[in-house]
């Protein structure tokens, strides 16, 4: 076969690839292999038809306030106070609690990816809501990776006991032809957050 008729292998991330808006399942596996999605641990059972599911992390906070949020006034932030497991390891949340909650993985995207997190229909049909800001920019975690904090909130009159390391969540994927300044390179942003971290909104329109 000669160069000239031998058949092209497409590279994620070509334009004819970003014509595809969400990515399916070997598309996913193929970001991961190409390192354009970096995903620690990686299952790959947790690859779904369009979205990688993701995994309650083992620590959580809950979002406790003493008054009136000023959101140009850090002093005036909930206080983020660590809820213990109870003795078999699940996460209690009590009615209208917010709490912050970790993914047990670690996520990092390329500056030629974006990704939209969103809360599965098993949990909703329980009356729990899992994430409340979903967008996830390109050249997010993209140095080693980062956890997405998800913000839990059960609409029920009684308790819900999460269990860690349980699928909550599903990152949906879409190529892009890439971004001129990566989600990394911006002020104050969460791409190199480890665990959960407060409010970074001060900083951008805070006197203090």
């Amino acid at each position: 076969m000669t160069q000239q008729n031998r058949p092209q292998r497409r590279r994620f991330g070509t334009r004819r690839d970003s014509r595809r808006g969400v990515l399916n399942d070997h598309e996913i596996r193929r970001a991961h292999k190409a390192g354009e999605l970096h995903v620690d641990p990686f299952d790959p059972g947790l690859v779904r038809p369009a979205a990688l599911s993701l995994r309650l992390g083992n620590e959580a906070f809950s979002l406790a306030t003493d008054g009136p949020v000023d959101i140009a006034d850090r002093s005036t932030y909930p206080e983020l106070r660590p809820k213990a497991l109870d003795e078999q390891g699940r996460l209690r949340v009590e009615p209208g609690e917010v709490v912050l909650a970790p993914t047990l993985e670690r996520i990092g995207l390329s500056a030629r990816l974006a990704g939209l997190v969103d809360g599965t229909s098993d949990y909703a049909r329980l009356g729990i809501s899992v994430v409340l800001c979903g967008q996830v920019s390109p050249g997010f975690g993209k140095e080693n990776g980062a956890v997405l904090t998800l913000e839990i909130v059960s609409h029920l009159r009684h308790a819900v006991l999460l269990h860690p390391g349980a699928r909550i969540c599903n990152l949906m994927l879409f190529s892009s032809s890439g971004s001129e300044r990566p989600y990394g390179e911006m002020p104050h942003n969460y791409s190199s957050d480890h665990r959960v971290a407060p409010s970074r909104l001060a900083d951008h329109v805070g006197r203090r």
